[in-house]
């Protein structure tokens, strides 16, 4: 075999050996992409219950209750926190439809009702607080407009939260995180994910649903929370999403729907007790704060006796004179909404 014809092989044979290693190398960073993705769903931070924790003299003991549900009053947080980490890792977004909440898991899914216009819609809980005495949940700024207690700044609220959907997330994130702590390039995004989903009904007229609903337990879809922009006065377009299902790995656009409106009043709980004579005792000594009462009622078995004051005129008042029992000796009383 001649030189030149031996100096081609072996250029040929260099080029190939190349083409080779630029394969190789493609294929081991292909791979090392695809085990670095493997988690990248949409950032949903890290699954969290937390230990007891004491904020200003009083602990709260954050557990998986899927059993939750409470009346209260709602906030709602905006640009001061806007971007900065939440509790469990997420970066807050106020116009995403997330919630804070002291004790339920993060994340978690609940369904909060403005009990003053019966809109109700589904809220991530991605944080904690909030820890102005007398709130059971702050919600996100979009949440509020969309509740429509954005001007006013607080409202009677219903939250529950949604078991299944909640469930299927703690399980989902919590098999990534072991997956992840063990190196694993093995991803969880086939486990089955858990949905949300909103009926449309024929829109009522006008160009808000109205909140003196009522006669039916049927629930009206308004709109598509995550997509439907608010009129310049801030009210919920008439229009109507069609059927969704919503994955868990990002919020859960769920409608807002139009609940039937019923009157309700406030008070503050300073106790429930399981003998009479102190719970009289009790309403003994908060009666020069205002109207005190005992409301006996049947929890698991037990008679209890609930110390009230109230009826209450309004979320400023009831802050008054919350402050008041908590004052007198009940750290632990709540605004209720009954």
């Amino acid at each position: 075999m001649t030189a030149p014809r031996l100096r081609i092989i072996g250029a040929m044979s260099a080029v190939l050996l190349l083409l080779a290693g630029c394969a190789e190398t493609q294929f081991l960073i292909h791979t090392a992409k695809r085990v670095s993705r493997s988690d990248e769903a949409p950032d949903q931070g890290r699954y969290k219950v937390g230990k007891p924790y004491q904020i200003d003299g009083i602990w709260y003991h954050p557990a998986e209750n899927y059993e939750y549900d409470e009346t209260g009053i709602a906030s709602w947080y905006g640009a001061a926190f806007h971007g900065k980490l939440t509790a469990n890792g997420e970066q807050y977004d106020m116009n995403a439809l997330t919630a804070a909440h002291r004790t339920l898991p993060m994340p978690s899914f609940v369904r909060v009702t403005n009990l003053e216009n019966g809109r109700s819609l589904v809220l991530k809980v991605n944080d904690r607080g909030p820890f102005a005495k007398g709130r059971i949940i702050d919600i996100s700024r979009r949440g509020s407009q969309l509740l429509g207690f954005q001007n006013q700044g607080t409202a009677r609220v219903r939250v529950q939260i949604l078991a299944d959907q909640s469930r299927a997330v703690a399980a989902r994130l919590q098999n990534r995180e072991d997956l992840a702590r063990v190196g694993s390039p093995i991803t969880v995004d086939k486990l089955p994910k858990a949905s949300v989903s909103a009926e449309s009904l024929p829109a009522p007229g006008g160009a808000e649903a109205s909140p003196s609903v009522s006669g039916t337990a049927t629930t009206q879809t308004i709109e598509t929370a995550s997509t439907a922009p608010l009129s310049p006065t801030g009210t919920i377009p008439n229009t109507t999403a069609p059927s969704e299902t919503v994955a868990l790995n990002s919020n859960p656009e769920a409608a807002v729907r139009q609940e039937p409106v019923t009157p309700t009043s406030i008070y503050v709980q300073a106790g429930a007790f399981g003998v009479y004579e102190n719970a009289n005792k009790v309403r003994a000594r908060l009666s020069p704060i205002g109207s005190v009462f005992l409301d006996q009622v049947l929890i698991d078995g037990k008679d209890l006796y609930r110390v009230r004051v109230g009826p209450l005129s309004d979320v400023q008042n009831a802050d008054d004179v919350l402050a008041q029992v908590m004052g007198t000796g009940y750290p632990d009383a709540r605004i209720i909404v009954d």
